[in-house]
């Protein structure tokens, strides 16, 4: 695969399509399942309280990687992500309810980089229940 967007037709301000992800909590079983990381504050509510967060909270990896499905579906590619980092700001509270919570996802080029390798970088802003809950979300990506 290749990146399906021309680093020539980008230039910095534009805008990637914005996505809304929902979390309830069987994606964050079949997460912990998957990444192994199964502590008991992306589960168990009882567990999440007595520690003192407000309710049980997605797996910041969980968050991270639905952030970066906005950068990966606007380029076809997955590969195309050179570097991906952020700093996490804030947990996703997921109820136990029929909703569950949304990871709201904005990007936009930011800087071109490099002509000769034809990257850019993104930046992304991500909340949950309006607010943000990862902060400095850039993400490097080679294009075509």
């Amino acid at each position: 695969m290749s990146a399906k967007i021309a680093y020539a037709d980008v230039e910095v301000g534009t805008e990637l399509p914005a996505r809304t992800f929902p979390v309830d909590r069987e994606r964050l079983v079949r997460y912990a399942g998957a990444s192994g990381d199964f502590n008991p504050i992306h589960w168990n509510e009882r567990f999440a309280k007595e520690v003192g967060l407000p309710d049980v909270i997605a797996h910041g990896m969980f968050t991270m990687a639905e952030a970066i499905r906005v950068v990966t579906d606007w380029t076809g590619d997955p590969a195309a992500v050179v570097e991906y980092g952020v700093r996490f700001t804030r947990p996703v509270v997921v109820p136990d309810d029929e909703k569950g919570a949304e990871i709201e996802v904005h990007g936009k080029v930011a800087a071109k980089l490099d002509d000769e390798q034809r990257t850019v970088r993104v930046d992304l802003t991500v909340s949950s229940a309006g607010q943000k809950v990862l902060g400095m979300s850039r993400a490097v990506v080679r294009l075509a």
